[in-house]
């Protein structure tokens, strides 16, 4: 599986972006589909995934009520809208997927977001 992200920039505060994730190769494979994210001189962590199905999205508490995540199955391909962005949203973001009795096997190459303040 390959996962190609894309949509980062540079936004001010306030402002939104939309990131998208494209999967290839084994996407039958793929259940679970995420979002992560570093800042410089931290580690990675969690914000955002959803399940094949769709079913209940789970958000990092940082980004819950700001950031959106969504799947489009058809194109193996999900998305994260974020609002209302923060200068500490600032960051590298990556996509993940995992089959679904796994972790996050698949990693994309990240896309940067940084926001001004």
């Amino acid at each position: 599986v390959q996962l190609q992200a894309s949509g980062g920039g540079l936004v001010q505060a306030g402002g939104s972006l939309k990131l998208s994730c494209a999967a290839s190769g084994r996407t039958f494979s793929i259940y679970g589909m995420g979002w992560f994210r570093q800042a410089p001189g931290k580690e990675r962590e969690f914000v955002a995934t959803i399940a094949r199905g769709g079913g209940t999205p789970y958000y990092a508490d940082s980004v819950n009520g700001r950031f959106t995540i969504s799947r489009d199955n058809a194109k193996n391909t999900v998305y994260l809208q974020m609002n209302n962005l923060k200068p500490e949203d600032t960051a590298v973001y990556y996509c993940a997927a995992r089959p679904q009795y796994s972790g996050y096997d698949y990693w994309g190459q990240g896309t940067q977001v940084t926001v001004s303040s």
